[in-house]
């Protein structure tokens, strides 16, 4: 006796074809979603204005920059949780806009090690 495929998985060749292109072309757009990123810059402030970190893309601080009125040598502590609340609000900005962009190429699917 003969089996018969069912007509929707017939053509199989083509669909896996369509998908592998699929495949490939987000695979580009991810790789130029990546090389833009780490192109761009993420500035943050924190005190008010009175520490600015910039990062990149790779998450590498470019630079920071510190008001004179905020160096209090008496005061040390407050500066470092300024410096490290601006550094992280800067790194967040990194994570979350790759997340908006990358949510954009996969069509809200979630590709977890990507960057």
């Amino acid at each position: 006796m003969k089996s018969r495929i069912p007509r929707q998985f017939q053509g199989g060749g083509q669909d896996m074809q369509s998908m592998i292109h699929q495949a490939k072309k987000m695979q580009d757009q991810i790789a130029t979603l990546q090389e833009d990123i780490e192109q761009r810059s993420f500035t943050a402030t924190a005190g008010g204005g009175m520490v600015t970190v910039t990062v990149n893309g790779k998450k590498t601080i470019e630079s920071i920059e510190l008001k004179p009125e905020v160096v209090d040598p008496s005061d040390i502590e407050m500066l470092q949780d300024l410096i490290m609340s601006a550094v992280n609000e800067a790194i967040t900005s990194v994570e979350e806009t790759t997340e908006k962009e990358m949510s954009k190429i996969t069509g809200g699917v979630a590709l977890p090690g990507l960057f």
